[in-house]
């Protein structure tokens, strides 16, 4: 058990979990004040004593389920047999299934979940049977979804003398439920397949690389609908953070740096040893930020994102100025001030209303730098600190280096965010090393990355 726990807590520091000593020793002490006969009250005790905010449980609960998993083997206990489970079978669990659903019966669930693993989801075969299990591959065949109207049915074979407006509002909550339940579902069918798996090739490697992490851990350009969604909901908890942060460099800063000349003239008093040092004083102003970012393909996400983060850190600078272009550039601040209220529907905003694309619809860097450095001269000055946020990924075109010299030239400082690794720049038709050699250029792959470098980078 011991093992179980010190596994259960290393992985999930591999997905990003910070869990302290403390709180192992504290998992553990609540493991034997509640000790295993009820599993579900051992998944939430560890819970309370190693997480610290309420998202890690999608990370920790399907780590849980293999580290205490519910059962071993198949339903039966003869996992060593691949069974290819045909349609006679798949109608019969189906059928089973709806009347799991209508009841809501989360002891038959979980055995049809394993039930359907064990029937349709092996794939390859051995001498001791099956060499992997699919959830794919059981949900692709079982199709649960396609189930919602029988369901319903079910639910309403005994629901009558609602009146027209009731029953309309009671419908559409009992096809929530229903989809809810169905998800439910489909997260055990994934959980009994990784439980599998994770028997044939230990649970350690299953996992840390089976099990999805934490969405600020995840690559922009991997990044999907959900996990950019839950980005956006985290923008302003982090902001504020971050807007901590920047305050407490700028009190650290607001005394400036010694001034020797005077330290030296006012240790003459005391013998020549310098026992009061002079500071110079600070000219109390804050930085302009200017943002320049390529909102084509894959980068939209990562650019939306900082957009988005940049904006509600508004307050801690005099201007900010948003400039998005794939093949053209266009100011885009006011859709992105604006963008606050329904953040998800930022791109579509920026391309259907800016003037971002010219005849195609390939990014490039050339031609955009070059316009927003004749079209927006005023935007960058001796004050303003400007980010680019792209690939560098010039499709072939004429990269323009004197345009990015120019910009440099007249900004306070110009950093380049780069949301692929840096094993890929320059790379194909990247232009990232020859950029690079004009302007600091960083690696920024994902959320943790991003904040960690805004926190280092902004001006204060």
């Amino acid at each position: 058990m011991t093992g179980r726990l010190t596994g259960l807590v290393g992985t999930l520091r591999s997905h990003g979990l910070r869990i302290g000593p403390g709180e192992t020793v504290d998992a553990a002490a609540a493991l034997e004040a509640l000790g295993l006969a009820d599993r579900e009250r051992v998944r939430e005790g560890l819970a309370a004593a190693l997480l610290h905010r309420e998202d890690q449980r999608a990370v920790f609960d399907p780590v849980f389920d293999l580290y205490f998993p519910l059962g071993v083997g198949a339903p039966d206990g003869g996992s060593d047999r691949v069974r290819e489970g045909g349609d006679a079978e798949r109608d019969a669990l189906r059928e089973r299934l709806v009347a799991a659903l209508a009841a809501d019966d989360q002891a038959l669930l979980g055995q049809l979940a394993g039930e359907a693993v064990d029937g349709f989801g092996g794939y390859g075969s051995s001498s001791s049977g099956a060499d992997g299990w699919s959830s794919y591959q059981t949900l692709s065949r079982l199709r649960p979804e396609t189930l919602l109207t029988r369901v319903l049915a079910a639910l309403r074979a005994g629901s009558t003398g609602q009146d027209t407006g009731e029953a309309t509002f009671t419908d559409r909550l009992e096809a929530d439920e229903v989809r809810r339940r169905i998800e439910g579902f489909r997260e055990r069918v994934r959980t009994e397949a990784r439980r599998r798996v994770a028997e044939r090739r230990g649970t350690e490697e299953i996992a840390r690389r089976a099990v999805a992490t934490t969405a600020d851990r995840v690559d922009f350009l991997l990044a999907g609908r959900a996990h950019l969604d839950e980005l956006r909901r985290a923008v302003h908890p982090l902001a504020r953070k971050l807007a901590t942060r920047l305050a407490a460099r700028r009190r650290r800063a607001a005394n400036g740096s010694i001034d020797l000349r005077r330290t030296l003239r006012g240790s003459l008093s005391t013998g020549g040893v310098p026992m009061r040092p002079v500071l110079r004083r600070r000219r109390p102003a804050r930085p302009e930020l200017v943002l320049l970012c390529d909102v084509s393909g894959s980068v939209a996400g990562f650019a939306n994102f900082t957009m988005l983060l940049v904006q509600a850190l508004h307050d801690q600078f005099s201007k900010v100025r948003v400039f998005a272009f794939v093949n053209r550039v266009d100011e885009v601040t006011g859709l992105v001030a604006s963008g606050a209220a329904d953040p998800g529907g930022l791109g579509a905003r920026i391309l259907g209303q800016a003037t971002v694309t010219g005849w195609h619809g390939s990014s490039d860097y050339g031609t955009s730098l070059g316009e927003f450095a004749e079209r927006y001269p005023d935007a960058v000055g001796p004050r303003s600190t400007v980010f680019v946020l792209g690939d560098a990924r010039t499709n072939m075109s004429d990269p323009n280096l004197p345009a990015l010299r120019h910009i440099a030239e007249r900004a306070r400082r110009v950093y380049w965010l780069n949301p692929e690794g840096r094993a890929q720049w320059s790379t194909g038709d990247s232009a990232a090393d020859a950029y690079a050699e004009l302007v600091e250029m960083y690696e920024c792959r994902n959320a943790r990355q991003l904040s960690a470098l805004i926190a280092r980078l902004l001006p204060v």
